[in-house]
């Protein structure tokens, strides 16, 4: 009786010191990739309780966290959603997934997301567990446009003084920034980079180190070996020997000076004036720059980045070498840019092609005295296409034997205009030169000035009243002469 007394008293303190333990809740989010601009996307929260689900809640954070915008909200109260949620029943554990969707995901979607879930814990129905779980969604653009261009274009051709030349591939609307690298007919290019600057192209061209010559074979890169199969011209060649028996060696860039060997008129960069009228209509230069390297150049490299109003990036890569008219001339640059968002590289191609025989046009046709003509260039005679020479040309107009209508010696643009011409330019050679740094042209054409019939018509009528004025003055030169002989008689 005494031991069956004591068992229970054991029992009742045994049965005051068991406790139910509380409720749990853990809440995940399933990763995501990076997500392409306009694709949909599926946000999906996970949580695991053995507790009665009260809420789940999503929110949308902007502006660092400062603001939440509630996307999605279930409330097991009111019983309301407008998305499907799971249930899984396992032993006392409750699984539940919540999933948003994001149709055609924009820049603005962009950013941090949140699912919060609330559960009733199963240890008292007054008791509300919280826990949350977030996400950034990263929406990543593909480049919306490239280009190349020229840094310092137009600019003229220099026969006797090495030019760095620079090109510049500008990617526009991408996220993040793209990498960009360069090739030369189809090959990588093994660059030296430079440090990033902020500055113009036009001041980085200009602080760039000269150019030297050193020689590279390197697998898969551009290399001099790779120009054995182009057609080079052979009239540059036999031009330049010459040249280079004169000077020794081929002038290394910043060594020889650019007036060694030339004559007066070439000093100051005048030109011979003509002495004959026979001058051709176009006339091609061909002669192989002195200065020009046979070598493999260096190539550098720079690029800056610049964030746009709408949180894309815009890159500017430039390739900067001493530019080599004989070897790049018709050598095909590209551009080429790698994005996550592209499944292929996008690139950008130009081909440096010196100009050749601008076609030019004019204006009236049969100008007349006192009117106003245009010559302006049209594209060009020669060449793989009429209008592609890159980089964009510089035109120069002068007349053969005189200066222009308005007194200066030459003029810089596409059009050149002749207000009011008179009889006098009748016959007057005109010239224009195309030019960019790998070579230069020039195309002449010869204005005729017709007489103009209004001019003669305003002209004669002139002399008429001119003529009837006179017989009007004489007519009464004589009626006076008559009234004075009639008073002297009376």
């Amino acid at each position: 009786m005494t031991g069956s007394l004591a068992l229970c008293c054991c029992l009742l303190c045994a049965a005051h010191t068991i406790h139910v333990a509380a409720g749990y809740l853990s809440v995940t989010i399933d990763p995501l990739p990076h997500v392409v601009i306009g694709d949909t996307v599926t946000l999906k929260c996970n949580f695991h309780t053995d507790g009665s689900l009260r809420e789940i809640v999503w929110f949308r954070v902007t502006e660092g966290g400062a603001v939440k915008q509630k996307i999605f909200t279930y409330d097991y109260m009111h019983n309301t959603s407008s998305f499907s949620i799971e249930d899984d029943h396992k032993q006392e554990e409750l699984v539940y997934h919540s999933t948003v969707r994001l149709p055609e995901v924009q820049m603005k979607d962009d950013g941090l997301y949140e699912c919060h879930v609330g559960i009733i814990d199963k240890t008292s129905r007054n008791k509300v567990i919280l826990d949350s779980g977030s996400i950034i969604l990263t929406v990543i653009v593909p480049p919306k446009s490239i280009s190349v261009v020229a840094a310092d274009s137009p600019a003229p051709f220099s026969r006797y003084e090495a030019q760095n030349f620079t090109l510049v591939c500008i990617v526009t609307g991408a996220k993040p920034a793209p990498v960009v690298n360069f090739k030369r007919d189809g090959e990588l290019i093994n660059v030296v980079s430079t440090a990033q600057s902020t500055s113009s192209v036009e001041d980085q061209s200009k602080k760039l180190p000269p150019a030297k010559t050193k020689s590279r074979n390197v697998a898969g890169l551009w290399s001099p070996q790779a120009l054995g199969t182009r057609d080079i011209d052979d009239t540059k060649i036999q031009k330049s020997q010459p040249l280079q028996e004169h000077e020794g060696n081929a002038a290394r860039l910043g060594q020889d000076g650019p007036d060694d060997g030339l004559q007066d008129g070439e000093r100051d960069g005048s030109e011979p004036k003509p002495t004959t009228e026979v001058i051709p209509e176009t006339v091609v230069s061909r002669e192989f720059p002195r200065w020009v390297q046979s070598s493999d150049p260096l190539y550098y490299f720079r690029h800056k980045k610049q964030a746009a109003s709408d949180g894309t990036m815009e890159v500017r890569a430039m390739l900067t070498w001493s530019l080599n008219p004989q070897l790049d001339n018709e050598a095909m640059f590209s551009c080429e840019v790698n994005h996550p968002a592209l499944s292929m590289p996008m690139q950008a191609e130009v081909t440096l092609a010196a100009p050749r025989g601008p076609k030019l046009s004019m204006t009236p046709s049969h100008a007349k005295v006192e009117d106003t003509v245009h010559m302006a260039v049209q594209g060009f005679q020669l060449g793989p296409s009429t209008s592609d020479v890159f980089p964009e040309p510089m035109f120069t107009w002068s007349r053969v034997g005189g200066r222009l209508l308005d007194g200066s010696e030459e003029f810089v643009g596409r059009e050149l205009v002749l207000e009011r011409v008179p009889a006098e330019l009748n016959g007057s050679m005109f010239r224009c030169t195309a030019q960019n740094p790998l070579g230069s042209t020039d195309t002449h054409t010869r204005l005729i000035v017709f007489e103009n019939p209004r001019l003669k018509k305003e002209k004669q009528h002139f002399i008429a009243i001119n003529s009837a004025g006179s017989l009007g003055c004489v007519t009464l030169i004589f009626m006076f002469t008559l009234q004075s002989l009639a008073c002297e008689l009376t």
